[in-house]
């Protein structure tokens, strides 16, 4: 398997067509692509499981594994459907890896999925997101079938396919004994360091003799003394499948780290194993098993005991000889590989009387004379066989097969290779990490070739025959559905123009029709079957585009040409078409184009009495512009003979910066001016001051260094002090340090016995007391800190001092303390807790505080003892109301998200009183913002409530019933679909869950998920090859963007740069050519440029690796921001103010952070001062494992 192992890749392809700012189509998932030319099918990557996919690739191409997996019915693997009774027997590992291979054989699809089989390996998400070694996971899952395979048929499989032996020799110069030792192995591991190919390697290995001679002489236990001898190693008995691990890593001792070998490292095609086999005496008339080529003699005992038999002089051996030679023979004992099938051997012996003959006290066997002959007319027989075979098909590296074919499986990709092709991608750094060798006296049978359907299972036949019907039925309608889309009609009779927009005369849904089209067809078409439709039409018809803007619907440009079918005039999916007359409505004829477009503005003015006199006092006011109406007719709008107009020019919502307008501009459009829906606009007079910008000031402390420490009193005893300082050092005790302060705040003696000091940490909250007999620097406590010399013992070494508060809400220093035992329980605990807290009941259970102050970690295990949940002194735990989900469901706090932009305007009731609104109910929106920061720093999280829910419900039931709380009501939302829900990570939206019907199991949702809810103005689904991405443009001459505007990215096509910029040009109605786009990162203040299409092409040959937006440096994901730029009117970077001042604050802060830090080591005497910060240690590496259940 070649290729790129990082490549994340999708099945489905989609032909969305996205308009200028339109509405996108919702529909159903698309199917999986069909099989391509090669009829063979991939294996989709999961986010990391290239190497899965390579391992599972090569036992799939492995007729004899697959068909011996296929052979195990479900009388010994029991069904997958009765996985979840819990006295089911179920071996779910084979029979998922039955079912991929069925998929991979059968299944009309361009690439296969592993979800089910990681699944039952209990591996999470993160698992599958995690690079890992294929040498690991090979051995690791041969293990894994091994254990699911015991007691079935299939017992020994592994170790039929694929174990052999290899037998270590010292063989003495003197009396030539030779001392051997057998190993067994499933894989040969062989170095790459140093070595120029694996043949080379192997030739290092077994056929080159280690001398002991000189200082290193072998002690010989026949000479009995030290002598010269000669130490080699050969393979003894070779599987029919030889697998070899190429150790491509090794350790450099100096750098204390792991590195690659990036050497040539060649290996052949065909390989001759001859050379490095122990060779068998040619007189013996034995027969090595390893020569024995049908799998089923080699499996038969009588044949193998037969040979051992046929060897001995006497043909009369003991039995417990017998199993050593049997041993030394096939590499296996007795007892491993045939015990659990045939029982013990002396028991075999026994019921096959009429081959072998014991003796009366069973010590020894021998053949019986007829059996003793036949014995050896079939091993002759063999031995034919055999010759024939090397003689007809010789195994030497000169042989070629007639028709070889070779295929590059790149997971989802599969090609065919050329021989060469194999060579030349293995001649530079790139080198394979395991080799797979088949014997070449394999053979198939007949009816197995060119037939998939050979050996597999009835059940996974019709199973994969009903999906493949499914299938075809699936592109069937998507292919229908791909052609059509949906036009929204906006009929002229039911609309009235008046505030500069035409504005339905009832309602909204009776003013509008949603029509159904094939965007094949021509606008004539169009045109006739709204004629059909509209029965009460008169007179002329005429269609033009119409648009949604925040005064309300405006006439943009009319379709002409009935014989140019909708593709070709641009007809977007979800376009709004107004139908009329093309003069007037109403009586009133309207403006139309985009020169006209009206713009609602803020329009703030002083307050007038009665006496025409003004007041202080300003009006906001909502006002409808033409675009193309002078910026002086605000005066006539508002009913002002004169005055000074000002234009607000910040670059972030909140924020006021007024720019005045020149009279001589005062002619110039709102467009000229650049005035956009939103901006505000200021009348004042002219004697008024115009100064609205104010000045911050800078607090700037220091701290000295002190080698104190501050104790107050908190006995609530009378004396003349509060607090004293107390000299110490790093090792002064804690005890001499409470009695010094005992005698200078001149308290009572008694003290001495029942006191304690507590740290007092910045926000003055009294921590866990300091044991007496601990040094300062034990009790990790700096020099100048605060102590409080409290009443109370400090708790013993068997005690617990924690924290508590009742509820997740919790301010610093208002928790409550207790002293309990480390070995009481999670229930006894809180029940002391509730006592001391003057609750009752049995509804509360107890949580950790995680470090941001945050209810985390439920203490679920009632029965355990503190100290067995790893809990210390200090730790907070949160009296939380409710009692823990019961096993199987899930408690998901629900939040509302209420992202900034101008398709999210749901508001709840109470948001909306809180608006001013003019006639007509125009709105307020601000135009413009600063850096994308501000807008993730301003995250709306707002708090609804517990949604107590299966795990095996779906995520559109999650919604339903996150849609019954109380704190919902004050919603709009029409029903779940127009609801879009993330998950919250660091109180922002991390994960998009998209697929309504999916189980949340399957989203692998934790017990401390929490959710939140994103209002939708349409439905929504999403499939696995959409991305969701907050786009921005750029404001002209300005270092601002816009509000953002959510755009849905197909990334069928690839994850390419290319892809994504014609996307978004696209979708802002812009030349590819003439735009620019970029990823924002906040946490850097950095916007990172995506390559534009030309830069895709020159370097496309340089690096072809990197242009896949899901990888490294951009790693693209949902809910991304993305900056555009209009090249034509911009030139500038894209960073704003705000990213200048984020950055500045940055370094700051990284700057007074390493200060402190190198300070603080020099007071503790760690380091010297300017010494070299030691480099972070590397963290470990994360282990593989598979969970298998136990079936002995």
């Amino acid at each position: 398997m070649f290729g790129d192992l990082f490549e994340e890749d999708y099945s489905s392809v989609s032909n969305d067509h996205y308009g200028k700012g339109k509405k996108l189509k919702t529909k159903a998932l698309e199917p999986p692509a069909p099989r391509e030319f090669t009829n063979l099918s991939g294996i989709r990557n999961q986010g990391g499981t290239c190497y899965l996919n390579s391992l599972l690739q090569t036992l799939h191409f492995t007729p004899e594994f697959r068909e011996a997996l296929f052979s195990l019915g479900p009388e010994e693997l029991g069904s997958l459907e009765d996985k979840d009774k819990p006295d089911a027997k179920v071996r779910i590992i084979p029979l998922q890896l039955q079912r991929l291979f069925a998929q991979l054989l059968l299944l009309d699809q361009e690439a296969a999925s592993t979800a089910d089989l990681t699944d039952s390996f209990g591996w999470t998400s993160d698992e599958e997101m995690r690079q890992h070694d294929v040498q690991e996971l090979n051995r690791i899952l041969f293990s894994a079938l091994e254990t699911s395979l015991v007691g079935t048929s299939g017992h020994d499989l592994i170790n039929r396919l694929y174990h052999g032996t290899i037998v270590n020799q010292i063989v003495c110069k003197e009396c030539k004994n030779v001392s051997e030792k057998q190993e067994d192995f499933l894989d040969l591991t062989v170095a790459v360091r140093n070595v120029s190919g694996l043949e080379d390697a192997l030739w290092n290995m077994y056929v080159e003799e280690e001398v002991f001679d000189y200082d290193n002489l072998y002690h010989c236990g026949t000479c009995d003394r030290l002598v010269k001898a000669a130490k080699s190693a050969k393979l003894r008995k070779l599987p029919p499948f030889l697998t070899f691990s190429l150790l491509r890593f090794n350790f450099d001792f100096v750098k204390c780290e792991r590195y690659k070998e990036t050497s040539c490292y060649t290996f052949p095609l065909r390989i001759n194993l001859k050379p490095f086999c122990e060779q068998e005496d040619k007189s013996n008339p034995d027969v090595n098993l390893e020569d024995l080529q049908n799998e089923e003699e080699i499996d038969d005992p009588l044949l193998i005991l037969k040979a051992v038999l046929l060897q001995e002089e006497s043909n009369l051996i003991p039995v417990d000889q017998l199993g050593q030679k049997l041993l030394k023979k096939i590499g296996i004992s007795w007892n491993k590989k045939y015990r659990k099938q045939y029982g013990p051997l002396r028991k075999f012996l026994q019921l096959h009387s009429q081959i072998f003959l014991l003796s009366s006290d069973e010590s020894t066997v021998s053949l019986l004379k007829d059996s003793s002959l036949q014995a050896e007319s079939d091993i002759r027989r063999n031995d034919q066989q055999l010759l024939k075979t090397l003689t007809s098909e010789p195994p030497g590296l000169n042989d070629r097969p007639s028709c070889p074919h070779w295929f590059d499986i790149n997971d989802s990709k599969v090609q065919p290779i050329k021989e060469k092709d194999i060579e030349q991608q293995f001649q530079g750094k790139e080198s394979a990490y395991m080799l797979f060798y088949r014997k070449s006296q394999l053979q198939r049978p007949p009816e197995a070739r060119a037939n998939p359907r050979y050996r597999v299972p009835c059940h996974l036949l019709n199973e994969m025959d009903a999906a493949n019907i499914e299938l075809q039925i699936q592109r069937a309608e998507c292919d229908s559905t791909n052609n059509n889309f949906e036009l929204r009609l906006h009929l002229g009779p039911h609309y009235h123009f008046f505030n500069g927009a035409l504005h339905p005369v009832v309602s909204q849904t009776e003013s509008m029709w949603d029509l159904t089209f094939d965007k094949r067809k021509t606008l004539g078409d169009l045109r006739q079957s709204i004629f059909q439709l509209l029965e009460f039409w008169e007179g002329d018809m005429v269609l033009s585009v119409a648009k949604f803007v925040p005064a309300g619907l405006h006439v943009y440009q009319t379709l002409d040409g009935d014989h140019l079918t909708l593709c070709e005039i641009e007809i977007a999916d979800g376009e709004d078409i107004f139908v009329w007359n093309g003069v007037e409505v109403g009586g009133i004829q309207i403006p139309a184009g985009s020169d006209c477009e009206p713009l609602l503005l803020n329009v703030l003015h002083p307050a007038t009495s009665s006496e025409e006199e003004q007041c202080q006092q300003l009006i906001d006011s909502p006002y409808v512009f033409p675009s193309n109406a002078e910026i002086g007719s605000v005066f006539t709008a508002c009913a002002i003979p004169d005055g000074v107009i000002l234009v607000n020019s910040a670059e972030s919502v909140g924020e006021e910066s007024w720019t005045t307008i020149p009279k001589e501009d005062l002619k110039k459009t709102f467009r000229e001016q650049g005035l956009r829906n939103g901006s505000s606009i200021l009348i004042q007079n002219s004697n008024d001051g115009d100064s609205l910008l104010t000045k911050r000031g800078k607090w700037i402390t220091s701290v000295n260094e002190v080698d104190w420490l501050q104790v107050k009193n908190l006995c609530q005893l009378d004396s003349g002090e509060e607090q004293v300082k107390i000299s110490a050092t790093v090792n002064t005790v804690v005890f001499d340090i409470r009695i010094k302060a005992i005698k200078e705040l001149k308290l009572m003696k008694e003290l001495a016995e029942d006191s304690c000091l507590r740290p007092i940490d910045r926000n003055g909250k009294l921590l866990c007391p300091v044991p007496d007999n601990y040094t300062l620097k034990e009790a990790e406590l700096k020099m100048g800190s605060s102590l409080g010399l409290c009443p109370g013992k400090a708790p013993t070494s068997s005690q617990l001092f924690l924290f508590f508060a009742v509820g997740s809400d919790v301010q610093p220093g208002t928790e409550m303390e207790i002293i309990v035992e480390e070995t009481i329980s999670v229930r006894d605990c809180l029940k002391v807790m509730l006592e001391k807290s003057g609750l009752s009941g049995d509804a509360w259970h107890l949580r950790k505080m995680d470090w941001c102050y945050e209810a985390g970690e439920a203490l679920c295990e009632e029965d355990a003892a503190l100290k067995e949940l790893m809990l210390s002194s200090g730790d907070t735990l949160l009296l939380i109301e409710g009692k823990l989900p019961p096993l199987g469901f899930l408690k998901v706090p629900i939040w509302w998200y209420q992202p900034r932009g101008p398709l999210h305007h749901w508001k709840s009731h109470q948001d909306q009183t809180n608006c001013t609104f003019s006639q007509g109910g125009a709105w307020r929106a601000n135009s413009i913002q600063d850096a994308p920061s501000d807008a993730h720093a301003e995250v709306s999280l707002r708090y609804l409530g517990d949604v107590e829910i299966s795990e095996d419900a779906t995520l559109a039931e999650l919604k339903s019933q996150a849609m019954t709380l109380p704190s919902f009501s004050e919603f709009s939302i029409p029903s779940p679909a127009f609801l879009r829900a993330w998950t919250v990570e660091s109180r922002r939206p991390g994960r998009l869950l998209r697929v309504h019907c999916q189980r949340l199991r399957e989203y692998k949702l934790g017990q401390r998920t929490e959710i939140c809810l994103e209002p939708l103005q349409k439905e929504e689904n999403l499939g696995p090859q959409h991305v969701l991405l907050r786009t921005q443009m750029r404001l002209p001459g300005k270092r601002a963007y816009t509000l953002p505007v959510d755009l849905v990215w197909d990334t069928a096509r690839g994850w390419t740069a290319g892809s994504l910029t014609h996307q978004v040009a696209d979708f802002c109605s812009l030349p590819v050519e003439k735009i620019e786009i970029a990823k924002y990162l906040p946490e850097k203040f950095e916007w990172l440029p995506v390559p534009s299409w030309k830069q895709q092409i020159t370097k496309r040959k340089k690096k072809k690796k990197q242009d896949n937006l899901q990888g490294a440096p951009y790693h693209l994901k949902d809910g991304d921001t993305i900056g555009i730029k209009h090249l034509l009117v911009e030139d500038d970077d894209f960073s704003t103010v705000g990213d200048d001042t984020g950055r500045e604050k940055q370094k700051a802060f990284a700057l007074g952070k390493k200060k402190s830090q190198e300070a603080l080591r020099v007071r503790s005497g760690d380091v010297p001062s300017g010494a070299e910060t030691p480099a972070r240690p590397r963290g470990p590496e994360a282990s593989l494992s598979i969970h298998v259940g136990s079936f002995r």
